[in-house]
């Protein structure tokens, strides 16, 4: 690392974030655990299997169409579980709070984290408080760590490691509307009243899902970074190719609209209810029949394959029928968007 000092762009998601992990993270906490940098640690307590995860929110507004801090913290950690094949069981919560910040605020927040975690099926057990001193931090900053249970045949699906050639890349609907709705919402736009950020709990859907198939080899959510990122990250680790289908990505137009004024990418903006998963082609259709059976797949799509070419690169097939490479985010489209 050759940065002096931490930037925005370090929370990005994207490439310095990796440099900011890798560099200094992993270099000095490092185990084998660890070292798998998957979306929950894998961990195994007395023959038991423990998906365990922990996530930072401080998305600014903490108040934005579809969704709060609260309820953001809570689909976070239970998506983070949810895609590493794991039941979620129990949540933490640990809230920095800026001196001055409303009472009645705190207990919306409060609330909707409850009735997140209600819908969800998910207990939170534990918690921390600290206030600090007016300016010290922005209105409020909310940590959530998870423990969930996982199936032994479960174990591969964060590393990917049973992807082949021919497989089926899926994602449960439409993209980029979390940061869409943030956008508006930090701008206080009245074009996109319909734009509302997709924040959700997957756990039911993913769990529909596994149901069906044991074919299910890898899952993402796609959050910071987008989908584009998330299919850079799986391609570059397990050295194959990702071929996507434009036509068969699914993006509101009120979103590609919004994202045609700012000059942002559908394909990188944050995503906090999508899931992105890699099934074995003879299972893909079973697969997302029963994911768009659920409310949160109505729009669920078949996007794209692995391949054997373009190794190490994702490569979408354009919709006037030209080839574009997809690159990982390289900096910050839309900083504190979670």
């Amino acid at each position: 690392m050759n940065n002096e000092k931490i930037l925005l762009n370090h929370g990005s998601g994207g490439k310095l974030t990796h440099e900011l992990i890798s560099g200094l993270f992993v270099k000095y906490f490092d185990n084998d655990i660890l070292r798998k940098q998957t979306d929950s640690a894998i961990i195994n307590v007395d023959s038991n299997l423990l998906a365990y995860t922990t996530d930072s929110y401080v998305v600014e507004p903490i108040f934005f169409p579809g969704g709060d801090i609260g309820k953001l913290a809570v689909c976070g950690t239970v998506n983070d579980l949810s895609v590493s094949g794991a039941k979620p069981l129990y949540i933490s919560c640990g809230f920095i709070i800026e001196e001055g910040f409303l009472f009645s605020e705190l207990e919306r927040i409060v609330k909707s984290m409850a009735g997140e975690a209600e819908k969800a099926g998910v207990i939170i057990v534990t918690g921390d408080t600290k206030v600090v001193d007016k300016g010290k931090c922005d209105k409020i900053f909310i940590n959530t760590s998870g423990i969930g249970i996982l199936d032994e045949k479960r174990k591969n699906i964060s590393y990917g490691s049973e992807i082949k050639v021919g497989d089926k890349i899926i994602v449960n609907g439409n993209i980029g509307e979390h940061g869409a709705a943030i956008l508006c919402a930090r701008n206080s736009l009245e074009y996109s009243s319909d734009v509302k950020s997709d924040c959700a709990s997957l756990n039911k859907l993913i769990s529909e899902a596994l149901q069906v198939s044991d074919k299910i080899k890898f899952m993402r959510d796609a959050t910071r970074g987008g989908l584009a990122t998330v299919l850079c990250e799986l391609a570059e680790k397990n050295k194959f190719g990702v071929e996507l289908d434009e036509s068969q990505i699914s993006v509101r137009e009120s979103v590609r609209g919004l994202c045609e004024i700012f000059g942002y990418d559908p394909l990188y903006m944050a995503n906090e209810g999508k899931v992105v998963m890699v099934v074995g082609k003879e299972d893909a259709e079973k697969v997302l029949k029963k994911i768009k059976q659920n409310e949160l797949g109505e729009n669920a799509a078949i996007i794209g394959e692995i391949t054997g070419t373009n190794n190490k690169l994702v490569v979408m097939k354009t919709g006037i029928g030209g080839k574009r490479i997809i690159d990982m985010l390289a900096g910050e489209q839309l900083p504190r968007i979670c």
